[in-house]
């Protein structure tokens, strides 16, 4: 089915001819339509027009409206102020669009496809190998899903790429602790579950760690041990891959339980790029972008420099030979341009970061790897912090691990379900918990501007009141228990009746849904889509005080209010699952 016009685009068309009629200069002017609470929507266009034609607005405004056709979809329109237009939009034309929607087959509500979709590789939801997922990593996975969400549903290709942490002096100096305490890891155990391993590895991290920084002849070996695996030694390759095989099933476990889809061949992390680290390098200083500079090859950068006043370099390869997380993240970029043909490279990454990225970024475009038709973004987040506005800590200091908070979220999601449940099984409670848990979570974390921090309160975000999941998650169950009892009465537009003030605000809002999934895409904002379903929540709400559905004076009224009701439903379920989150048929 073709995409549906929404209500305030076919005013749009109306009144840009209207201006085009009255003054033929005007053609292409943006009439500035907005929703108001004065009328449906206000243009206020025409004072600019006024002011670059040096006419007076009210009289422009007076002679507009004259070239304005009254009739279903524009009621009524009157000049207003200095020179605004208050435009009402007729019930028949609310009705008769949301009806357009409700039809389409395809499940988008009339939702269209990007004009130009290109592809899209995003970067995001970056765990580190041999080490547990914190609360720092949440933002990044929640986030970029939604995004990809977003983009693949208006029509981009999608290429998801998870740069999870697997290379380094890290490594070396974890297999080398391992060598020297092998007691110190006892898998033989077959119960041991993937979080169990995962906090064997992270102890024997933190271990190795302690020990690199403490003792000179340690670190010696350890770096030792690092020249053996980049040169692909069997010995530290096999125990680099356990490594490697054994996060990978915590990842996912913990992805799993995040809701979330996260396949293998998306995990490309650092050592993804080895092969392609000197080529770079040797581009990179052929064509003079990165010179040596103290034996190290750099990109220096006139607006970046220390407190020193010098500038501050981005180190590609240092002086030992060895290359840094630079020189990973420009192959990478070369291999997303060139290989995986995109359009744009989106990186969903810690605003703390930013300096890094931009100098990476910066760096790729002059050597001509980005460019006019090749852009690279970063989505940049802000931190998550506790209720006291500090960064997220345990009471002994230590970083939140991310399956404690998520699995804290599901025991109170559940026990606000058994409170409400209504003949639901012990199994269904703990079902709908997890869905409502990881709901909460996740929209607490979306409705935040990305580059914003955020309070973690999980009494809040598991509230029934206010700007929460569980708002939107209850408003949803409720709406599908009323069509439950329905019966043999069923949804259909009536055009034909006159509506509430309720009816038609809740309907005006519905109509917006495309346009809102739109520039929430184009923006990368999930956040945008959030406010508007919480909107929609809230106008439902309304409704359903002030207008009685099943109980509604005749058989036509009932129908159209149950039709508000099914599309509600059907707006609130698709954008929520734009977001990662499920709406449970029951609470």
């Amino acid at each position: 089915m073709a995409s549906v016009t929404s209500l305030s685009d076919s005013v749009q068309q109306h009144l840009a001819s209207a201006l085009t009629a009255t003054r033929p200069e005007a053609a292409g002017a943006d009439p500035l339509l907005r929703r108001s609470d004065r009328a449906d929507y206000q243009a206020n266009g025409i004072l600019a027009l006024a002011k670059k034609a040096k006419a007076n607005p009210r009289e422009l405004a007076t002679e507009v409206v004259s070239h304005l056709a009254t009739g279903d979809l524009i009621k009524d329109v009157e000049v207003s102020g200095p020179g605004f237009l208050n435009i009402t939009i007729g019930d028949r034309a609310i009705i008769g669009n949301l009806a357009a929607r409700y039809a389409d087959d395809t499940g988008r509500l009339g939702v269209p496809h990007a004009e130009r979709p290109g592809t899209t590789v995003i970067d995001y939801a970056q765990p580190n190998v041999a080490k547990e997922m914190h609360v720092g990593h949440l933002r990044s996975a929640v986030i970029g899903d939604s995004v990809v969400q977003l983009l693949e549903f208006t029509g981009e290709t999608v290429v998801r790429r998870h740069h999870i942490g697997d290379w380094g002096t890290q490594f070396g100096m974890l297999i080398q602790y391992l060598d020297e305490h092998p007691h110190e890891l006892d898998h033989k155990d077959a119960q041991v579950s993937g979080e169990e391993a995962m906090s064997n590895l992270d102890r024997l991290y933190k271990a190795a760690r302690r020990l690199f920084d403490s003792d000179e002849e340690f670190k010696t070996r350890a770096r030792r041990r690092v020249v053996d695996l980049q040169a692909g030694d069997p010995k530290t390759l096999a125990a680099w891959q356990k490594f490697v095989d054994e996060s990978k099933i915590y990842f996912f476990s913990v992805f799993e339980k995040l809701d979330m889809e996260v396949r293998d061949p998306d995990i490309v992390g650092e050592s993804g790029y080895n092969d392609m680290l000197a080529e770079t390098c040797r581009m990179l200083e052929e064509s003079g972008v990165a010179v040596r500079s103290e034996g190290a090859l750099c990109v220096f950068f006139e607006d970046i420099k220390g407190p020193d006043g010098r500038q501050v370099p981005l180190i590609v390869q240092k002086s030992d030979g060895g290359y840094g997380y630079a020189a990973t993240d420009l192959s990478a970029i070369r291999d997303r341009v060139f290989g995986l043909k995109a359009d744009t490279l989106l990186y969903v990454v810690d605003a703390r970061q930013s300096l890094h990225f931009r100098m990476v970024f910066e760096t790729a475009r002059r050597a001509g790897w980005l460019n006019d038709d090749v852009s690279a973004v970063q989505l940049a987040f802000g931190t998550v912090l506790g209720k006291d506005g500090k960064p997220f800590k345990t009471r002994e200091g230590e970083t939140v691990r991310l399956v404690d908070l998520l699995d804290e979220a599901i025991d109170r999601a559940s026990a606000v379900v058994r409170e409400k449940a209504q003949d639901l099984s012990e199994e269904e409670i703990a079902e709908r918990g997890t869905q409502v848990g990881i709901g909460a979570v996740k929209y607490a974390d979306l409705s935040t501007s990305a580059n914003r921090d955020y309070k973690f309160d999980l009494d809040q975000m598991v509230s029934l009141n206010g700007d929460t999941s569980v708002y939107l998650q209850y408003a949803y169950a409720r709406i599908r228990s009323i069509l439950r009892k329905a019966g043999d009465a069923r949804p259909a537009a009536h055009p034909e009746l006159e509506l509430t003030a309720a009816e038609r605000s809740l309907g005006l809002h519905l109509d917006a849904f495309a346009e809102t999934v739109t520039e929430a895409a184009r923006e990368y904002a999930p956040h945008k889509l959030t406010a508007y379903l919480y909107q929609v929540a809230s106008l439902y709400t309304s409704f359903y005080d002030k207008c009685p559905v099943l109980k509604a004076g005749t058989p036509e009224q009932r129908a159209n209010r149950l039709f508000l009701c099914d599309i509600t439903a059907r707006t609130l379920h698709q954008g929520m699952a734009l977001l990662g989150i499920r709406t449970p048929e029951r609470l």
